[in-house]
């Protein structure tokens, strides 16, 4: 049997099943539905009828109180006459349109005690019904109808969203996936940037699509699949359209929960009609974004999903089944990769891994250029600087900062993006707007004050520190009263050192240190860096291996590489105590260091703090100028940060003396080849030479000479 003979045969069981399941939803539904009215007329007929007893029955028939008797199976029912009310033994009383009845007994002198008392009474006549005419009646068309109902319904949704047939009930089987033709996805590898990587991986598979011939002439064969996997907003969807854009070929989009139905065989149904589109349409590409939706382990330990397991299943058989010749390639995505199954994961079906991680420097450098490709920039905007405060931003955030920026630039009126518009949209994303209405008491705002400034100047006055950009006492939305923005020296979003981990743990507890020793409390505007803290030194103990108590022993293992970041511990009860303890002695020496700095530099504290509540804002540039005996108000750069090259902490004087060594510069005496046979050497190039030995290089050939003594682009331990 060929694979078109399997498919047809599928198909009609899809259809088979599908029916009977209609079936049996309708008959349920129908003796239900018969169940209810029967309850619903017991219980009608429970209120509007009482039981009584034969020999009042008899009384009631002499008191005149009877109006008819009619004469059933096995009970008399009474009809009182008009106006009569009834009282039962309960106390429960019966008027208007009401029965009673009685249970019938032998009595042969009924019908003429009841003829002398003027009552009428009688058998109604009843039709004999069979058993097959109830169950016709009652269920079989009730039934059909129901089916009828719902068949119209899912034709006539059908219709409506563009689907066709009956497989699996109109077009519930029925792959949704968007198809963009051709050129249509409008995105080509120049609208990605910062994946330089994992673009080189699809190439291969581009000009396989384009030039298949020289790849099967030499015996090799397309691969199948290849997974993308990253952080949220990283760009996998982006990049595979790219890959479409680029290929010039149909491109098939959808999301895994897009297979899965409630009913079981939907989601298998629409996995085969999705890989039989492709098929015509080949070469192609299938792309499932979020493929964790169907794709997750077949674990049986906590019960199996049918559904989600059938549509795993048929994917790992088409998968196996379509022919690499045909150019069908099957691109996926997700950010949830250690829950995926093996088999989904094996050669032959995703041949491929890719990695598309948060961009580096160069990577959000060039992401920016692409984002700013329509925006009009200002000739200060420095995208070098705006990458270097996102650290560890992925394309999405990076976009958003540059939508933030133009539309800060309108509501500003300017036409152009400034450098400035760039990090206060930046700024914005990170913590939110000012809230302009909140008012804060004397206090309040000096406590914040010193909690701010308590965080800057441990970052300042420690080597592995970064540079303070920002300190404000403002609020904002995102809940924080003031918060001190750093910014890296440079692109360290993967590699840490310890004494960097160490130290940004003692940043962090800069403002509580302050809090402390200045202002002799505590606030639970600390709450926020305690948590940051104890993660770094939890996961410095766990993970890293950084304590002496375990060295180099892994206590956890990551379980969301690619979300959170998060961890579970493979420990015992008593070595997770321990190290806790491990974490505590981490935090508690961060903190002795953090609380010796302030101690220690409490005086300007006060001149920094002093400065910032009538600023309420100020920059890491003006900071040091005060820290330094200089005129903050000499800093003129908006944005200047504690970075010892910045320009802005030269002394606020009209010019600047420096060493005179600064500005000599060595070059190397060129050496010219001696000339074969003992010829003289070329004059002119002897002239050159001698030149070049008293000529001083410019000073932008040498810029790192050009920074006066301890300006380094690291910054020194003030301690």
């Amino acid at each position: 049997m060929d694979q078109n003979d399997k498919n047809k045969s599928n198909k009609n069981n899809d259809r088979r099943r599908g029916v009977l399941s209609l079936l049996i939803w309708a008959l349920v539904l129908t003796i239900g539905f018969n169940y209810l009215l029967s309850a619903m007329d017991t219980k009608k007929l429970a209120e509007s009828t009482c039981e009584i007893r034969y020999d009042e029955f008899l009384d009631l028939v002499r008191d005149g109180k009877v109006k008819e008797v009619e004469i059933a199976d096995r009970t008399l029912n009474i009809t009182p006459v008009d106006g009569f009310t009834y009282t039962d033994a309960d106390g429960k009383t019966y008027s208007g349109d009401f029965q009673l009845f009685t249970t019938q007994i032998n009595d042969p002198e009924l019908r003429s005690f009841l003829d002398e008392n003027g009552v009428e009474f009688g058998k109604p006549y009843k039709a004999e019904t069979s058993y097959l005419e109830i169950i016709m009646l009652n269920y079989v068309l009730p039934t059909a109808l129901m089916v009828g109902a719902f068949i119209l319904m899912m034709r006539f949704i059908s219709k409506k969203t563009g689907g066709g047939g009956f497989g699996g009930l109109g077009s519930v089987g029925k792959s949704n996936a968007k198809v963009y033709m051709e050129k249509s996805t409008g995105v080509t590898f120049a609208d990605v940037a910062g994946q330089d990587e994992a673009k080189e991986s699809l190439v291969e598979i581009i000009d396989f699509l384009h030039n298949p011939q020289k790849y099967t002439d030499i015996g090799a064969k397309l691969p199948r699949g290849a997974l993308l996997v990253g952080p949220p907003g990283t760009g996998k969807t982006l990049l595979a359209k790219a890959v479409a854009g680029e290929a010039n070929v149909p491109f098939f989009s959808i999301s895994g929960s897009g297979f899965v139905e409630m009913f079981v065989g939907v989601g298998a149904s629409r996995v085969r009609d999705l890989f039989a589109e492709a098929s015509k349409v080949a070469p192609c590409i299938i792309f499932i974004d979020e493929i964790d939706a169907i794709g997750k382990t077949r674990d049986t330990r906590f019960g199996g999903n049918d559904e989600r397991e059938q549509t795993l299943n048929q994917l790992l058989a088409e998968m196996d089944g379509f022919d690499p010749g045909k150019g069908i390639i099957v691109l996926a995505a997700t950010n949830r990769p250690e829950v995926l199954d093996q088999a989904l994961l094996r050669p032959g079906r995703f041949d491929r891994r890719i990695t598309i991680d948060r961009p580096n420097l160069a990577g959000r450098i060039a992401t920016l250029e692409v984002h700013t490709r329509n925006i009009k920039l200002g000739e200060d905007v420095d995208l070098k600087k705006v990458a270097l405060a996102t650290a560890g931003c992925v394309g999405a955030d990076l976009a958003n900062i540059v939508n933030e920026a133009a539309l800060r630039a309108v509501r500003k009126g300017r036409k152009l993006v400034t450098q400035e518009d760039m990090l206060a949209a930046f700024e914005f994303v990170i913590a939110g707007s000012e809230k302009k209405n909140s008012v804060l008491t004397e206090f309040e705002k000096k406590l914040v004050a010193y909690h701010e400034v308590g965080h800057a100047m441990v970052a300042y006055r420690q080597k592995n520190a970064e540079p303070v950009q920002k300190i404000t006492i403002v609020p904002h939305t995102e809940g924080s009263l003031g918060y001190t923005l750093l910014m890296p020296e440079e692109d360290k979003t993967n590699l840490r050192t310890r004494d960097e981990l160490m130290a940004k743990i003692a940043v962090s507890m800069g403002g509580r240190a302050a809090e402390e020793v200045i202002m002799h409390t505590m606030t639970n505007g600390a709450s926020q860096d305690i948590q940051e803290a104890t993660n770094i030194a939890r996961n410095m103990v766990a993970m890293y291996g950084m304590s002496d108590e375990f060295g180099m022993m892994a206590l956890g293992s990551v379980r969301s590489q690619y979300l959170d970041g998060g961890y579970g511990l493979d420990c015992a009860q008593e070595t997770a105590a321990v190290m806790d303890k491990a974490v505590k002695e981490i935090l508690e020496k961060c903190y002795a260091d953090a609380v010796k700095v302030i101690e220690e530099n409490i005086d300007d504290m006060h001149k920094v703090v002093a400065y910032l509540l009538e600023k309420e804002t100020i920059t890491g540039g003006e900071m040091v100028a005060i820290l330094e005996g200089r005129d903050p108000a000499a800093v003129e750069d908006a944005y200047a940060s504690t970075r010892r090259s910045d320009s802005d902490f030269r002394p606020s004087v009209p010019s600047t003396i420096e060493a005179p060594a600064r500005h000599i510069s060595m070059t190397s005496e060129k050496i010219e080849m001696p000339p074969l046979g003992g010829e003289a050497p070329d004059e002119s190039a002897a002239s050159d030479a001698e030149n070049g030995k008293n000529a001083e290089t410019p000073a932008e050939e040498t810029p790192a000479q050009d920074a006066p003594a301890g300006n380094g682009a690291e910054t020194p331990d003030h301690e």
